[in-house]
């Protein structure tokens, strides 16, 4: 991007754009996403241990969810919604 900087009458300095490239938000983007990548890789260097603790919790969340999603389409929407009774009543009845 080239600007044009132009002073006031009261000494501030403005900045006037001259010219707007489409591909800016692209060059932006793509730097955003080479920092992230770097500080991604500085951190996995420093603690290994982070990082295999979170793998584990991220692959047992998503075992997790797997799980639930096939039980769902397996007792079918009526069943759920049994289920999805029992539980708020349970869980009400608890407090």
């Amino acid at each position: 991007m080239v600007d044009e900087v132009i002073e006031t009458k009261d000494g501030l300095k403005l900045r006037k754009l001259v010219e707007l490239k489409t591909s800016t938000a692209e060059e932006y983007q793509d730097a955003m996403l080479d920092r992230v990548e770097y500080f991604k890789k500085q951190n996995q260097q420093k603690s290994i241990f982070n990082s295999t603790i979170q793998n584990t919790a991220v692959q047992s969340l998503s075992t997790i969810l797997d799980l639930k999603l096939q039980v769902e389409k397996a007792l079918g929407e009526e069943s759920m919604k049994k289920v999805h009774d029992f539980l708020d009543e349970f869980l009400l009845f608890g407090l």
